[in-house]
């Protein structure tokens, strides 16, 4: 009784918080666990660098790897939640639990395979990626280590995902926070301490991403959130359909990135170790830049949602223009400070390579005029994911690193040389812009109809 009174309470703060109160109280925890995460990321890029740059570049290789995780992760995690979220503003919790424990469980069992088959052939895996000769060593020390946590990531994707969507992202922050600060803490000491280099990077990431599992997974059952149970396994294809609904463009967009940094890899490589350092440094300080509205947007989309599903279009039209106008400020004011310090942000991680810091410092600039642009972007995204708009969703996914990205960083560099390599990005984020612009007009137009007939 007092499980079934406390999913009521969520349900009605969902439904008639202020949306602009809403969103920041679930936003503050999913920013805190970005920006986490972001430092770590970053922390990680700067302990590695001061080994080498080709171990700093060896970074980069191995990204590519983690973003084809993230993208089964946030494929099944975006999926489960999105759907639930609506489900849950439909109250209707026991299918919800089916659909959490199908898809933790598939995350879980896909992890497995694609350690075990990245185990078998990791040689021809990093070469796959991107790596040099030069660099090769370092990826295959970092990313032999990561294959074993596999399983554990993609399985945390699901559970935060599901966690922020039945508006707990309080607890996802738990999870997330403790092992991104623990990853930090223990980066130094397995990488200079115990003499580790790359290797004891990744077996710092491996353990705080187990922490941060077993925290996720005992989160799972807290307060009104939805216990997690093998017998609601539902392995059918009519719940698969509506988890992938929800979830396929994120795996466009995740997958995308992944082929994204393996094609920008190699186009760098032909500039040299340094190169592929300076645009691995540039993608991590882009994603920590940017981290923030994420975090923001995470909070709208639980909001979006449970609203939608409640057949409240209103709260779910407010939502969404209160979360882009906060975006769009906020990326305005980090792209002006960012492209002023621009160099002195790119030197921290390799101050005594000039080569890395040049090449860099353009890049980065070049990201940073652009980036505003993201903020529609990806608040638009959220939104059709959120509310089943599949098809939008996905053109929208896969704009930005597939349809546009590829095609400049395969053409460009032939063309204008290294400049191609660093334009392609912020060439791909204006053509990515106008596409949304166009999609996110009508997907708008069609929810104020429903907000005026759900008035009358």
């Amino acid at each position: 009784m007092k499980k079934q009174m406390t999913a009521d309470e969520q349900f009605k703060k969902m439904t008639e918080t202020p949306v602009e109160r809403l969103i920041f109280s679930l936003a503050i925890p999913t920013i805190i666990s970005m920006l986490i995460t972001s430092i770590y990321n970053m922390a990680d890029t700067y302990f590695v660098s001061q080994i080498s740059t080709s171990a700093s570049a060896s970074v980069g290789i191995a990204f590519s790897l983690m973003v084809i995780i993230q993208a089964i992760g946030f494929t099944l995690g975006m999926g489960s939640g999105n759907y639930i979220s609506r489900l849950l503003g439909n109250k209707n919790r026991d299918y919800s639990s089916k659909v959490i424990a199908t898809g933790f469980f598939t995350a879980l069992l896909l992890g497995i395979v694609i350690a075990v088959m990245g185990l078998i052939f990791l040689n021809p895996l990093v070469y796959a990626l991107g790596a040099t000769e030069t660099i090769a060593p370092y990826a295959k020390d970092y990313i032999k280590y990561i294959l074993f946590g596999i399983p554990f990531m993609t399985a945390s994707f699901v559970l935060n995902g599901t966690l922020r969507f039945q508006g707990s992202a309080f607890y996802a922050m738990l999870g997330i926070g403790t092992g991104g600060i623990l990853n930090i803490i223990l980066d130094p000491i397995f990488i200079f301490k115990l003499n580790m280099g790359t290797s004891g990077a990744a077996l710092a990431t491996v353990i705080s991403q187990f922490i941060s599992f077993c925290i996720l997974f005992y989160n799972s059952s807290k307060g009104g959130n939805i216990r997690i149970s093998f017998k609601n396994f539902t392995p059918k294809w009519d719940l698969y359909r509506e988890i992938l609904r929800g979830g396929l463009p994120s795996f466009y967009r995740q997958f995308l990135a992944s082929i994204a940094l393996i094609f920008l890899n190699f186009s760098a490589g032909v500039y040299g170790d340094a190169a592929i350092a300076a645009m691995s440094i540039v993608g991590r300080v882009i994603h920590f830049s940017i981290s923030v509205m994420l975090g923001f947007g995470q909070g709208f989309q639980p909001v979006c949602g449970f609203n939608y599903g409640a057949k409240l279009y209103d709260r779910v039209m407010n939502a969404f223009w209160f979360s882009l106008k906060v975006s769009v400020i906020g990326l305005i004011c980090i792209s002006s400070v960012g492209f002023i310090i621009s160099s002195k942000i790119i030197s921290i991680f390799r101050k005594e390579d000039l080569e890395v810091i040049l090449i860099g410092t353009k890049a980065i600039r070049f990201q940073f005029l652009t980036l505003p642009l993201s903020a529609w972007v990806i608040m638009m995204n959220m939104l059709l994911q959120t509310i089943g708009k599949s098809k939008e969703a996905s053109i929208v996914a896969v704009a930005r690193q597939g349809m546009f990205f590829i095609p400049a960083i395969l053409i460009l560099p032939h063309i204008i040389g290294l400049l191609g390599v660093q334009l392609s990005q912020p060439i791909s984020d204006i053509l990515s812009f106008i596409i949304t612009l166009f999609i996110g007009i009508r997907v708008l137009k069609e929810l104020k109809s429903l907000q005026l007939v759900d008035s009358e």
